[in-house]
């Protein structure tokens, strides 16, 4: 499809091999959050966890930490939170800092996402320009954000996408695409071809910790800043680490390393009070993800985690 925010620019593309490269960190610890949505309350709790982590430790806001913050303060307080810290580009920034001519949103939203939901997300950017377009030397910075990293965390490669192995927008990572036998046989294939252990994405906003047939893990964490479960109020981040969390809400093991879902706590009510003061009642956003804001997906804990034996002959 190439209707604005369903196309996949050429752009965004990048393929499985361009992360087979050497690592540009190692580490003990890694921390990944995805989808931090310009929610500030999310940001400084996800510090204060990272700030407690002991050892040598990288923090990384793989993509989409701006999102709901149109408001010129809340812009800034984000750009500012996330800047001291390793970060690639989400399709917001992207779009952000380089709209791609028909791209909308830059979501590349699936068949299965209904197109109310991408035209409202077409506006929420529109709205979101229109801020960022006050702060020049922020778009400088975010255009010159990689669309992909690799770490070594205890020795074993870790592949940091956005998307998934192939695209910064892909969906290959989401949940529903890992639910099918196709899914996983094709991403035991970029596996291959990156070269990594284990990857880590966030962009379809919900998560899923996938345990392949050889051992290899894709930890997607949904969104750092909002719920991700039905009737809970806290954003998820990604944990990748030597050491064991006791605060892992759930977990699995890639070899020595322990791939950890860590919930982020944050002041619920406070970062609802914060998102309906940028996007009242009628507004796009409000549309799209105030219910999720105060309720959470109808998605449960019990479908994140996943593992796979060995696959069908």
């Amino acid at each position: 499809m190439s209707a604005p925010g369903r196309t996949c620019p050429v752009s965004y593309r990048h393929g499985a091999r361009a992360l087979a490269g050497p690592a540009a960190l190692e580490v003990d610890t890694l921390w990944l959050a995805g989808g931090l949505y310009g929610n500030p309350e999310a940001l400084e709790r996800l510090v204060q966890l990272y700030d407690a982590e002991p050892g040598s430790k990288a923090l990384v806001f793989n993509g989409d930490f701006h999102w709901f913050d149109v408001f010129p303060e809340e812009f800034a307080r984000i750009e500012r939170g996330v800047s001291p810290f390793l970060a690639t580009r989400g399709n917001v920034e992207t779009e952000l800092a380089a709209p791609g001519e028909g791209a909308g949103c830059g979501c590349a939203y699936p068949d299965w996402v209904e197109e109310a939901t991408v035209e409202r997300s077409n506006r929420v950017i529109e709205r979101l320009r229109e801020t960022a377009a006050g702060f020049p030397q922020a778009l400088e910075r975010l255009a010159c954000l990689p669309m992909h990293l690799v770490a070594a965390v205890g020795g074993a490669r870790v592949a940091v996408v956005h998307g998934d192995a192939d695209s910064l927008a892909g969906w290959s990572f989401s949940q529903e695409a890992l639910a099918t036998e196709h899914g996983r046989a094709a991403a035991l294939r970029a596996f291959s071809h990156a070269n990594a252990r284990i990857f880590a994405s966030s962009h379809s906003c919900l998560p899923v910790l996938q345990q392949l047939a050889g051992g290899q893990v894709i930890a997607n964490n949904g969104a750092a800043g909002m719920p991700n479960f039905r009737g809970t109020r806290f954003g998820l981040a990604t944990r990748i680490s030597v050491r064991r969390s006791a605060k892992a809400l759930y977990a699995t093991r890639a070899a020595q390393l322990f791939v950890e879902a860590l919930p982020i706590e944050y002041d619920a009510e406070a970062w609802r009070r914060r998102f309906i003061a940028q996007w009242p009642e009628g507004s796009a956003a409000y549309a799209s993800y105030y219910e999720r804001i105060c309720n959470g997906p109808g998605y449960r804990v019990e479908q994140a985690l996943r593992r796979e034996a060995a696959l069908a002959a």
